[in-house]
C-alpha cells in the first residue's frame, strides 16, 4: 500500500506545514507516503491511481472516529490498495472531484484553517498506521 496525499492551494503558514511534513515523514515508517499540491479543479492527477481507494475531505462528508479510520485503512491495506487523499482548497472540492471519491470524509463540523486541516489529516494517517502496527503512539 502507498499513501498519496494531494492538497489544493499553496501553504501560507510554514509552522502548520512543518507538522504536516513531520507526520507524513513518520508515516513512511509504515508505508510509502507522498504529498503534493495540485491546482483547484484538477482531476487529471487521479488518472495515476485507477485502483486506489479515494478518500476526499469534505465538510459534508462522513465523520468517523480514529479507531474506525484505522480499521478502514487496515482493510484497504489487506486488499493491497493504495490510498489517495484529497484536501480541497479554501473553496472546497469541485463537484467533479466529489464524484470521483470512494468516500467523502469530514474531519470535523468545525471550520479549520486549511493548513491545520492538512496537519490533522497527516496526523490521522500516521495514527491509523501506528495503531495497526501496535505502536504505543495512539494511546
Amino acid at each position: 500500500m502507498k499513501v498519496f496525499v494531494y492538497f489544493v492551494g499553496k501553504v501560507r503558514d510554514q509552522h502548520a506545514q512543518a507538522l504536516t511534513v513531520e507526520y507524513l515523514k513518520r508515516t513512511t515508517r509504515y508505508a510509502p507516503a507522498e504529498a503534493r499540491e495540485v491546482k483547484a479543479g484538477a482531476v487529471d492527477f487521479l488518472e495515476r491511481h485507477p485502483s486506489a481507494y479515494k478518500m476526499f475531505l469534505d465538510p459534508a462528508g462522513k465523520q468517523i472516529d480514529s479507531p474506525r479510520f484505522a480499521t478502514l485503512v487496515g482493510k484497504l491495506e489487506d486488499e493491497g490498495r493504495d490510498l489517495v487523499f484529497l484536501l480541497g482548497g479554501h473553496d472546497g472540492l469541485t463537484d467533479a472531484q466529489r464524484e470521483r471519491a470512494d468516500l467523502l470524509l469530514s474531519l470535523s463540523t468545525m471550520t479549520w484553517p486549511h493548513e491545520l486541516a492538512r496537519a490533522m489529516l497527516a496526523e490521522q494517517i500516521y495514527r491509523a498506521l501506528a495503531t495497526l502496527r501496535g505502536h504505543p503512539y495512539p494511546r
